[in-house]
This record gives C-alpha cells, sequence and structure tokens, in this order.
C-alpha cells in the first residue's frame, strides 16, 4: 500500500497523472468599454483594469471596476465623468455579483464555447439594479474567456444629465466586457 501512495505521489509530482481541472478563475487586468450614442456626439471609453473571479462549478462571477480607470477620447470628457456624472471619489468602483446558467455543461477539458445567460446585480454610483443578459464563455487551451454585452440607463443609477449637455449624452449606455481569466492557483 506504501509503494501505490508513494508511486502516486511520485507521478502527480512529476505531472504524469492529470488533475482536476480548475475550476476559480481570475482576471485583474480584464477589459470594459462603454459607448453612448446621442445626436450630437458618440463618447467611448475604455478601462483595462477590471477585476474578476469566476467559479464554473458554483457558475457564480464577481467582476469589480474602478470608475477612474476609464480612459476618453478627450480630457475634458475623463474629467466630467468623474466629477460630474459618476462621482468618482464618491463611489470609486462598479460592481456586478450573479450567477450564470449553460444550456449544456462546461467542461474545463475540452475547447468550446458556451452560450450563458447572467443573472445578478449591478451596482454603479451607489445603486444595486438587476442585470440579465447573455454572454459567451470560450474555453480554448484550458484558457477561459468571457464576452458580454448589454445596456444600462443611466437614469436607474441615478446619473444626472444636465438638460445642457442631454443632446450629448445618451440616456441608455452600451457596455462591452471582455475577460481572459487565468487559473487562480498560477
Amino acid at each position: 500500500m506504501k509503494t501505490i501512495c508513494i508511486l502516486g505521489i511520485s507521478m502527480l509530482t512529476l505531472g504524469i497523472v492529470p488533475l482536476k481541472a480548475q475550476d476559480k478563475y481570475i482576471t485583474r487586468e480584464g477589459y470594459t468599454k462603454f459607448f453612448s450614442t446621442a445626436p450630437l456626439e458618440d463618447i467611448e471609453a475604455h478601462n483595462h483594469q477590471v477585476q474578476s473571479i469566476i467559479d464554473i462549478s458554483k457558475q457564480e462571477v464577481v467582476v469589480s471596476m474602478p470608475m477612474k480607470a476609464f480612459q476618453f477620447e478627450k480630457s475634458l470628457m475623463q474629467e466630467h465623468f468623474n466629477e460630474n456624472y459618476v462621482e468618482s471619489d464618491k463611489y470609486p468602483k462598479a460592481t456586478f455579483q450573479g450567477v450564470f446558467t449553460s444550456v449544456q455543461p462546461i467542461s474545463l477539458d475540452q475547447d468550446g464555447e458556451y452560450e450563458v445567460e447572467v443573472k445578478g446585480n449591478l451596482t454603479i454610483h451607489g445603486v444595486t439594479r438587476p442585470l440579465v443578459t447573455k454572454g459567451m464563455i470560450k474555453v480554448q487551451d484550458q484558457q477561459l474567456s468571457v464576452q458580454t454585452i448589454f445596456k444600462v440607463r443611466v437614469a436607474d443609477h441615478k446619473i444626472d444629465i444636465p438638460k445642457i449637455v442631454f443632446k450629448n449624452i445618451a440616456e441608455v449606455i452600451e457596455v462591452t466586457v471582455d475577460l481572459k481569466y487565468q487559473p487562480l492557483n498560477s
């Protein structure tokens, strides 16, 4: 019996016996973009500091992003976004916490794409609202990525748009999320 245990431990150490696939994945440099199209101008901002943990076995996901990390083409837009609209000093992060379901079980052992429905709570500007959206989980070479696009109504998060710039900023913003995960223990 001792010989079998020692042989098993040696094989695991050498990587000969495959281990169970990792269930928890993390990213610290995920990407989010928001896009506002309005009669007078389009506004786009990019954030490469999105953090997220996904647990495939529990079908849970948590996302957090610093609002000041959004980069705009024009510095004045960025200043107005942080000071006047999302009040980044007072509400420094946007978060999402939810669960996802897939029609077929997600296999981390073989490449594939899985359409998922995600349900949870999105918090922006200190206001939490339910969010339901569709997304795609992609497994490739035992790496995991998630993509989704959804809409956010600015008024739902008590973000006030002054009448003077009403034609410059859309009431509904399109949000694109692209997260590339690594195993949590790596």
